[in-house]
């Protein structure tokens, strides 16, 4: 009799445990806003917190295409994960789960999120060309400080009449973004508004997108600016631009012969030069005309 009831209570005591013990199978929700930062050869990567109160952890997924097959790259405990396995110039797309301490996994992170690396640089400067020429160009494929009239030279520095300016030449456009916090502040280069004298004044804080000859974009951030020189910090995307933006490109890879025109404002006077460079030979034209008040 005695040994009946104590294999009854063992009975109800483990099914008692078993209704208290009872093993989670709900795994969280799909994290949201999973937002994705080119950086020089990595990729940043944020998203919202989680709610769940058993929430575990997020595992990070890559894939070169978007309906691609997927690959576990890391796991984290936080919102945040750099992936440093990245490739200028290659796009990867991520997604992210969450997993809760039973080891429940949620599903792919629904965010259409993707990033191309790019090259980055820092404390760069160039002198003003009509006193330095040979340092106050900038080539961003080869990360390389030259001659303002270089073939490859895409931006170069210029101080007259107490302004200084940012130009870029004639198969080679340049928009001012206004103030930014920070270099990383503009995502994506824009599909108009280009300056059409191809010069912007250059203003400490402001950064500015430049669209290359050969159809790239790059954007640079003035750090300083005074009459001798500008000293900035920039990022080049060496992949193909946008295909909004895509332009042509010479059949033969090579640049043509370039012509800009700057307007100069000095003391009343609107000057204008037009500089035109053909197979190396520069020719100089310039009139002005005298503002008369209305």
């Amino acid at each position: 009799m005695n040994k009946t009831v104590s294999i009854i209570a063992a009975v109800l005591f483990f099914a008692g445990c078993h209704e208290l013990y009872k093993i989670d199978t709900t795994p969280p929700a799909p994290p949201q806003g999973v937002r994705a930062t080119a950086l020089d050869n990595a990729v940043d990567l944020t998203w919202l917190h989680n709610t769940e109160r058993d929430l575990d952890g997020y595992n990070i997924w890559v894939s070169d295409r978007y309906d691609g097959r997927y690959h576990l790259l890391g796991s984290t405990d936080g919102n945040f994960f750099v992936d440093h396995g990245a490739t200028n110039g290659v796009r990867s797309y991520y997604g992210v789960t969450a997993y809760d301490v039973e080891g429940n996994e949620s599903e792919m992170s629904r965010d259409v999120v993707y990033a191309t690396p790019r090259p980055e640089g820092y404390g760069i400067w160039l002198s003003n060309y009509r006193i330095s020429p040979s340092t106050a160009g900038y080539d961003f494929s080869t990360y390389s400080v030259g001659n303002y009239d270089d073939s490859y030279t895409d931006v170069f520095f210029e101080y007259f009449g107490g302004y200084t300016y940012l130009n870029v030449w004639t198969d080679t456009d340049i928009q001012d973004m206004g103030y930014t916090h920070s270099l990383y502040e503009i995502a994506t280069a824009p599909s108009s508004g280009w300056s059409p004298s191809k010069s912007v004044e250059a203003i400490a804080g402001h950064t500015y997108v430049i669209w290359t000859w050969d159809d790239h974009y790059a954007k640079l951030r003035v750090r300083e600016v005074t009459a001798a020189r500008v000293t900035f910090d920039w990022t080049y995307q060496v992949a193909p631009a946008n295909p909004e933006l895509k332009r042509s490109i010479p059949q033969d890879g090579k640049r043509t012969g370039r012509v800009r025109s700057t307007a100069e404002l000095a003391h009343g006077d609107v000057a204008f030069s037009l500089k035109i460079r053909l197979s190396g030979l520069l020719i100089f034209f310039g009139f002005s005309n005298t503002l008369v008040p209305s």
